[in-house]
């Protein structure tokens, strides 16, 4: 028997402006995206806040997503797993022409 294959990963580069009325995606270029947070950058409200929005915009478990760069700074990492880079354009792009998450 062969070994089990680890699940491939995509990483998302995203620049968040914490602080905002609501929580949404505003912009979408390839696996870069921007991201507007209600949350304020305070005790990792506005990662929180992150991660819950891309749960929410790619429609997977927050267990599929991980804040793996620029925990303390406007521009973050994000690994995901579950789904391919063209998956995950495609719903941010429909979450971003939406101006929410679907």
């Amino acid at each position: 028997m062969g070994k089990p294959t680890a699940e491939a990963s995509v990483r998302l580069t995203i620049k968040a402006k914490p602080r905002a009325s609501q929580s949404r995606i505003t912009a979408v270029d390839g696996l870069n995206i921007e991201a507007r947070l209600a949350a304020p950058p305070v005790d990792g409200a506005a990662n929180a806040e992150l991660l819950r929005l891309l749960a929410d915009a790619l429609r997977l478990r927050g267990s599929a997503l991980r804040l793996v760069g620029g925990q303390t700074s406007k521009h973050k990492v994000v690994e995901i797993t579950g789904l391919s880079a063209a998956e995950i354009g495609e719903r941010l792009n429909r979450a971003a022409a939406g101006g929410r998450s679907p």
